[in-house]
């Protein structure tokens, strides 16, 4: 679906109009010098949205169930004592 387009000023003037669209039909974009500038979409929307991103496990829980765990990895570093620089 398309979203309605508002200039700023017609959605200052009818904000309550601009309000009850994004509620019942969907996002509401509103522009500013003719460039967009923000949307308004409900709560139900954005809570739907930002769910999608929300990872479904912890990042322990991630590792706790790697099929790497218990591998045994040499993870020790050699130290680095640099090297001569002339200046």
């Amino acid at each position: 679906m398309q979203p309605h387009e508002w200039q700023l000023q017609s959605a200052k003037a009818r904000f309550s109009e601009l309000f009850e669209l994004a509620r019942t039909v969907g996002p509401q974009r509103v522009t500013r010098r003719g460039k967009d500038s923000v949307m308004v979409i409900s709560t139900e929307e954005y809570e739907r949205l930002s769910m999608r991103r929300r990872p479904t496990t912890t990042l322990y829980e991630l590792i706790a169930s790697s099929p790497l765990k218990g591998l045994d990895l040499d993870l020790e570093r050699s130290q680095d004592v640099g090297r001569d620089v002339e200046l």
